[in-house]
């Protein structure tokens, strides 16, 4: 390779979340399968679980045991509904580019040693035809994060866009930026392949968090010419790989690169980017130093910032009932309009 990956910095863990974590994972990471295939299950009892999740984590000592009672119970009563999507696997048996040797789980990462990335289809309305496709990326280590974006993609699906959700080896967590960006390069391409007959052509990816970053990573090392095998010498391309795999346009949501982190130009072809964020996310410095980056090299870009409102917050009236900041909301028609121009649809 080129260029060795950029690892960002994760926020230490105070020493008594560090060890509440420890002693719950066991627990708590039997529910990740589900999470990741909220649209196979309820997503009702999903909510449910995670809010018992929360009462482990914050709870006092002397509730816990009934607690874990609860949190088991729900676990065990979850059932495929009948009509659930398949998983789209992204990568042929045996030829997944990978380089990150992680033989063992520490007791940190959602995603056990052998995870095989894939997506789902988001059910579109029958006899309706999309503006375009969207392939959407949950932020940080996926998991419970999921459910936000899977509400999101219902509310993209409702505007009129075809959503693909993406479960990819997650960005630091712990694969590296070459084989996370591979993951939604290889998703682009497939979304491609699907709706070829269809009516649409355009392809956006949508990234929160840690996903944003993972959406770059895709644009970085594989837009323009580039290719897997330019990172990864010993994979085997594919007819699939003669399609593009980067995104036509990139909606990050409170995900933009790290503020400093730098950035080779070189060979990529970045493309139109929409920002939504929060002035009150700690991380507002990130998405002021990556705007005015691209804006320096003609990327077209639209920025909206949001008084008041914290990181997180997309999807969250999934769990809230309600939507948490009403002002923050207002992002998904901009984000429509956003598309719908630059795709002229």
């Amino acid at each position: 390779m080129a260029n060795e990956p950029k690892r960002s910095s994760v926020p230490p863990e105070s020493p008594e979340a560090a060890a509440r974590r420890r002693e719950l994972f066991p627990l708590t990471h039997q529910a990740v399968p589900f999470y990741e295939d909220v649209p196979c299950y309820d997503v009702d009892t999903l909510v449910k679980l995670h809010e018992l999740e929360d009462k482990l984590f914050a709870g006092r000592d002397e509730e816990k045991d009934a607690i874990k009672g609860q949190y088991t119970a729900l676990l065990s009563t979850l059932q495929k509904k009948p009509d659930a999507p398949e998983q789209i696997f992204l990568w042929k048996d045996g030829n997944m580019p990978e380089h990150t040797e992680y033989p063992e789980n520490p007791g940190r990462f959602n995603h056990d040693p052998g995870f095989i990335p894939y997506m789902y289809e988001i059910p579109y309305p029958e006899g309706e035809r999309p503006k375009d496709a969207i392939v959407l990326i949950a932020g940080g280590d996926h998991g419970w994060s999921t459910l936000l974006t899977y509400q999101t993609a219902l509310d993209l699906t409702a505007l009129g866009h075809q959503c693909f959700l993406l479960d990819n080896r997650v960005n630091n967590n712990p694969w590296d930026e070459y084989e996370s960006g591979a993951d939604a390069s290889r998703a682009v391409k497939l979304v491609r392949e699907l709706i070829k007959d269809r009516g649409y052509d355009k392809v956006a990816i949508a990234g929160f968090s840690n996903g944003g970053l993972t959406g770059e990573n895709c644009i970085l090392h594989y837009s323009g010419t580039q290719k897997i095998q330019d990172h990864f010498p010993d994979y085997i391309p594919d007819e699939i790989d003669e399609l593009y795999g980067a995104p036509d346009a990139f909606i990050c949501v409170y995900g933009p690169r790290f503020n400093g982190n730098p950035y080779d130009f070189t060979n990529v072809v970045y493309p139109p980017t929409f920002y939504a964020m929060g002035l009150e996310d700690g991380g507002i410095q990130n998405l002021y130093y990556a705007s005015g980056e691209l804006l320096k090299h003609g990327v077209p870009v639209e920025i909206h910032t949001f008084t008041g409102v914290p990181h997180g917050v997309a999807g969250r009236k999934l769990f809230l009932g309600k939507v948490p900041y009403p002002n923050f909301d207002h992002w998904l028609p901009l984000a429509d309009a956003f598309l719908a121009y630059h795709f002229n649809t």
